[in-house]
Order: C-alpha cells, then structure tokens, then sequence
C-alpha cells in the first residue's frame, strides 16, 4: 500500500498566476488597465486566491460572469472594480447593485433597470462575435441614455477569432470597434474602452485601448492552444495521481469500456485512479500523454469516470513499480476544466482539450495571499491545496517523443 498518496491533488500556483499577469501587462500602453477575469471559479483554481495574486501584479480591475461570482469576491473583502459580463434577471441585477459591481448593457430595458439601481454600465457593441450586443447605432443610444444618469462606464466587445491564424476577420472587428470607440470617446472623454481578450492581448497594442481582459492566458495556456511558453506563461495548475496497480497483458487482450485498446503484444499497463470526474477529458482516451515517474506514458484504453490506464514502459518495474503519475494540462479544451500537475499521473496533451476540460469540478478553498502551502480540502473526491510557489512548473516545455 502507498502512503501519503493523494487520488487526486490539485496544486495551484499563485507565483505562476502573479506572473502571468505581469507578463500580459508587459506591452500594456501607458495608462490601460488589466482586468483579470476570475469566473468559473477562477477557471477553476480558485476565484479569490487568484484575484488576491491577480490584484498584487497589478490588475486593478476582476471579471465574473454572474451576481454571486461578484459577492464572493466583496464577501472575502476585494474591493476592487467587478465587472459583471453575463445577461441577469432583475433579481440577479439588484445583487450586482448591492455587491457595488458595474454591469453590460445591451438593451434598452437593462439600461433602465440599472440605472433605477446605480449600477454603473458598460455597453456592450457586438462588433461580430454574433451574441449578445448591439449595433453602432444603438451603442450611440444607449451610451448617451447611461452618460445622462451619470452611469456610463464603458464601452467593449469581444473578438470571435482572435486566437486564430487568419487575421482577416479580427481585423474586420478590430475596424469596427476603433472607429466606434473614437467616435464614443470623443464624445465621452473618461470611457473605458475594451474588447481585448487573452489572445488579442498577446497580438500586441492595436487592440489594448484602455483595458484587457484576460483570463485562459493568466492561468498559463495559450489561447491558440499550443505553446504557452513561447509567450512566457507559466502553467499554474498542476493536477496529480499516482500508479495503484499494475496488469500485464498479451496480444489480444483488451483495456476499458468498449476495448478501445487492443494489445498487439505484451504490455504493461498501469491503473490510476483519477477519470474524467476530475477532469481528465475523455477525448485523451488512446491519445494523452502522462508522466509516470518521470517517464512519458501514453493513456491507454477508454478514461473512465474515476480511473484512467496507461501503457507503461516495457522496462517498468521494481522501485517503479507504484509510481506517481502527472498530468500536466495540456489536453483536453471541450469541457469545463482545466489541470497542470506535479510528479503523479500527469497528462501532458491532446489536442484542444486541456484548457477547459480541466477546470475542476467543485468549490475550491480559499486562500491567504502569499505564504506557506495552504491546508488541503477535498471537493468532490480531488484534494486542492494551494501555494505560493511551485517550482515543477517553471521548468521548460516538455519536449515529444
């Protein structure tokens, strides 16, 4: 039997998260603010240790999706500018007065329920990601109804293909969105204009205006979902696990739900006990990688809800023999998810997958700004701890077989 093994430990870096958002402020110009976006409970690292580390990097502003992502952030004593991007009903709307955060506007209806409330707004111009917004002329509306209250905020919009190789579309948003920021602008000198998200910010100034908003890069993932390090992010989540067992299996045996591994000869397969209730994106099944000891492992066979098996290296055995397994988070980005991890069961990619699929399930625990490694807690069968530095994932990318 292992001692002191984890099933499923999640070890968030806030050095890493500090650092991330130095770097995306690095090219920033003169005067523009960086707004860190924490809904999703944080991606799922946590959203107020990870405002906390955002803030003292320099972000001044926090971005949430609803009311009660803004009263978590006032309930643990953040004081910062919240800023609310998702639609509300009217009773969702007065928490967001009452947690004093500032809301996006896009329809006249909104504009007038927040201004009956004192919720200073930001309009939001759909400039072609094609959800919610409105057009140029009734940002013009609404931008002068909110500056009439004393209200008025913002302007911004987000981009739909930022992250891509083909600019032309970008470019396209991009045009649209400078020629209406100036016109607003000149009209409204003190409004904060906005659309960059992490990629656009990382594109360079063109698209920073008065302020960025980044979330998927200020964890450490690239927004195109390949190198990270190329643009210095340092991945802040490490998710670990470790060998329980060891199988030997001959040609024609099979692994896992319906025998999506087949050995073609004999092998050694390890059982670890995290699945995709941890965030192991399935679509890694017979396609992500993992460190096992150190040692990159192919998973093996269909991942299952809590066990996942990979195909270890025909050397495997003696000390080995219950190795630690890491799962790095460069895999799946179709869920809701996202890992990095330390020397355990390790997944290193797989395609798009990583990003969100590894956000993980449950509340992760607060944390004390800085310091010493935080007490764990589990949710949901993953222990989480925090720290305040991490030196694994500061290391340099690792290379492919």
């Amino acid at each position: 039997m292992l001692a002191g093994c984890e099933r499923a430990l999640a070890e968030v870096d806030l050095d890493a998260i500090r650092h991330n958002v130095r770097r995306l402020m690095r090219d920033l110009p003169a005067g523009a603010a960086h707004c860190a976006v924490v809904k999703a409970d944080g991606y799922g690292h946590g959203a107020v240790p990870v405002a906390r580390a955002a803030l003292e990097a320099g972000s001044t502003w926090l971005g949430v999706a609803c009311a009660a992502e803004a009263e978590e952030l006032r309930e643990a004593g953040l004081t910062a500018p919240v800023l609310i991007f998702g639609p509300m009903t009217g009773a969702d709307l007065e928490r967001a007065a009452a947690a004093g955060a500032e809301v996006v506007a896009w329809s006249a209806a909104f504009l007038a329920e927040a201004v009956r409330l004192g919720a200073p707004v930001h309009v939001k111009f759909d400039s072609g990601m094609g959800r919610l917004g409105v057009t140029e002329l009734e940002a013009r509306v609404l931008c002068a109804g909110a500056a009439e209250a004393g209200l008025l905020r913002g302007l911004m919009s987000h981009f739909a293909t930022a992250d891509e190789a083909d600019t032309s579309f970008f470019e396209y948003q991009l045009r649209r969105f400078t020629a209406l920021a100036g016109e607003l602008k000149a009209l409204y000198p003190d409004l904060i204009c906005h659309t960059a998200n992490s990629a656009a910010t990382l594109r360079g100034p063109r698209a920073h205006f008065d302020m960025v908003r980044t979330g998927i890069a200020m964890y450490g993932l690239a927004p195109a979902n390949d190198d990270p390090f190329k643009d210095d992010l340092r991945p802040a989540m490490k998710l670990s696990s470790y060998v329980a067992g060891v199988r030997l299996v001959e040609p024609g045996d099979s692994v896992g739900y319906g025998r999506r591994f087949v050995a073609g000869a004999r092998a050694r397969i390890g059982i670890v006990p995290i699945g995709y209730a941890d965030g192991i994106c399935r679509r890694l099944t017979n396609a992500g990688d993992v460190l096992v000891a150190g040692r990159r492992c192919r998973i093996t066979g269909t991942i299952s809800m809590d066990q996942l098996t990979v195909l270890l290296p025909g050397d495997w055995g003696g000390a080995r023999r219950r190795g630690r397994v890491l799962r790095r988070g460069r895999g799946c980005r179709g869920g809701r998810r996202r890992a990095r991890t330390r020397h355990a069961a390790h997944p290193l990619r797989g395609g798009r997958a990583a990003a969100r699929d590894h956000q993980l399930r449950g509340r992760l625990r607060r944390s004390a700004a800085g310091g010493a490694p935080l007490p764990r807690r589990r949710a949901r069968g993953l222990t989480v701890s925090w720290a305040a530095a991490s030196t694994a994932l500061r290391r340099a990318a690792p290379t492919a077989p």
